[in-house]
């Protein structure tokens, strides 16, 4: 079994030739700056361990997709004869709306109620449809299965996702909270479940930590409150996002300096958080070393991001009734033992005890790193979004 999944943004496109039975990836890499000069390609065969970079115009997804189809069936280079061994295609979507609660297969409707939501995801849902329809020019024929970023958190009841606006806002314009890492979220509290047992019961506390980061807790394997709202600008301090704020502080900085909307958002989006409190960088790695540096602008953006996630943990082993495991994933989560360290810095009222030993070695996998004594788990857990896409759409496509 072979299934292609395809995460395609604006002017990227990531691609992985999965096994979703053996979990072997025969081939992934990145197609970038599509459609801007400078168009960049990476081509890697894990078992062959050979890897290819090359720059070459790509004016669209298109072009892009057929570069990454001739890679795979290279006579020399390829790990495919042709695209009749691919048994079907599946495709990350960042929104789902109300519209999808899991995963689905694509038809003319589907795609349909994928556009209705491009106003909720402007940056990514047209170009998501975008590698969907491109897929199925280039490949008709094979099954294409649409996995959103949103489902996992449709399991949320009302009391966590409506916002205590008129209530007219919900239900004209579907104004809610959403939340997104869904398949990150799916994937880690599942591994995290089948580590404790498979119990009937439980209570995880998810932490994707990476240039964007949310937090979830997840009761009995579902999504019960997540960070992120309507988009991913709300909840925790990011690279560049603010995460939760005021909104009259939005408004008042707008008109204090004479913003547009867009510029705002800008603002928002792309020059805060870590960069905007930090102000020499985004990157995690750049901000610890800061820190140690003794940098007061490093050490306030880390306390502050770090107040935000404690808190946020704290509040969701409220919602939840206790906590039974915490979980780290994505690029930070899983390789700063820094963030993790001060991340759980007070939470020993909660049963919390880090093996700080074990924590500052870098180790691969899945690893354990509470103590023996700790009522709650600690775990830091590699993240594997590509996997659920692959197994998602192999489980449809059959």
């Amino acid at each position: 079994m072979k299934i292609l999944v395809i995460n395609c943004g604006s002017s990227s496109l990531k691609y992985q030739l999965i096994n979703p039975e053996t979990e072997e990836v025969f081939a992934k890499g990145l197609c970038e700056r599509i459609g801007i000069d400078g168009s960049k390609m990476e081509y890697e065969v894990i078992a062959k361990d050979f890897e290819k970079k090359l720059e070459i115009p790509m004016p669209s997804h298109k072009e892009a997709l057929e570069l990454v189809i001739s890679h795979l069936t290279d006579k020399e280079i390829g790990v495919i004869a042709s695209v009749d061994e691919v048994d079907a295609i599946g495709h990350r979507v960042v929104h789902g709306g109300e519209e999808f609660a899991q995963s689905v297969l694509v038809n003319e409707a589907v795609l349909k109620a994928i556009e209705v939501n491009n106003d909720l995801a402007p940056l990514h849902n047209p170009a998501n449809l975008m590698g969907i329809r491109t897929c199925m020019e280039l490949m008709p024929g094979k099954k294409n299965v649409a996995v959103f970023d949103t489902a996992f958190h449709q399991t949320m009841k009302p009391e966590a996702f409506i916002y205590p606006l008129p209530y007219e806002d919900y239900k004209e314009l579907k104004v809610r909270k959403y939340g997104f890492h869904g398949t990150s979220h799916l994937y880690v509290s599942g591994i995290m479940r089948e580590i404790m047992g498979n119990p009937e019961h439980s209570k995880i506390i998810v932490c994707h930590l990476g240039n964007g980061a949310s937090i979830t807790a997840v009761k009995d394997g579902k999504s019960v409150d997540t960070s992120m709202g309507l988009t991913p600008l709300q909840g925790l301090m990011m690279g560049t996002r603010c995460g939760d704020i005021d909104p009259a502080a939005v408004l008042f900085v707008k008109n204090k300096r004479g913003l547009t909307d867009a510029q705002m958002d800008e603002r928002m989006n792309k020059k805060s958080g870590i960069l905007g409190l930090f102000g020499k960088s985004s990157d995690c790695r750049d901000m610890e070393n800061a820190v140690k540096e003794g940098d007061e602008r490093a050490v306030l953006a880390e306390s502050v991001s770090m107040h935000r996630l404690r808190s946020y943990i704290g509040a969701y082993a409220a919602v939840m009734g206790g906590v039974d495991a915490i979980c780290f994933t994505g690029g930070i989560g899983e390789n700063s033992s820094m963030t993790r360290e001060k991340a759980l810095e007070g939470l020993e009222f909660l049963g919390v005890e880090l093996d700080k030993e074990i924590n500052s070695v870098r180790k691969k996998g899945n690893v354990k790193l509470s103590k023996e004594s700790s009522k709650v788990l600690v775990y830091k857990i590699p993240t594997n979004e590509e996997l659920v896409i692959a197994r998602d759409t192999f489980r449809l496509a059959k």
